[in-house]
């Protein structure tokens, strides 16, 4: 299997986070990595400035986003938690309407 783009990763990075503990960047490279059976070389594989892994790059841009949306909260550096549980979250992908504090109508 392929490394996930970021918009993968965001499903099954609100299924880590449902549980509603803080887990660590590191962690859930892991769990993700493994969900998506990525080989060794996967995990590896560095972006083209060769600076950071491209899974974490692309765990990192999906906590970005769900964040922007109220889904995700970093609470140390290389943590991260869901602030406060939406009434229509589930771990399931279901299309609903969703009542997060703060969001506009």
């Amino acid at each position: 299997m392929s490394i996930p783009d970021y918009q993968t990763v965001m499903l099954p990075l609100l299924r880590i986070l449902a549980d509603e503990r803080e887990h660590s960047l590191q962690e859930t490279v892991d769990r993700i990595s493994d969900e998506f059976q990525l080989s060794s070389e996967e995990r590896r594989q560095l972006l083209p400035i060769g600076n950071q892994e491209v899974i974490r790059n692309r765990i990192g841009w999906a906590r970005t986003y769900l964040g922007k949306a109220g889904l995700s909260k970093p609470t140390e550096e290389d943590s991260l938690k869901l602030p406060a549980r939406p009434r229509c979250f589930e771990a399931e992908p279901r299309y609903h309407q969703c009542q997060i504090p703060g969001a506009i109508p």
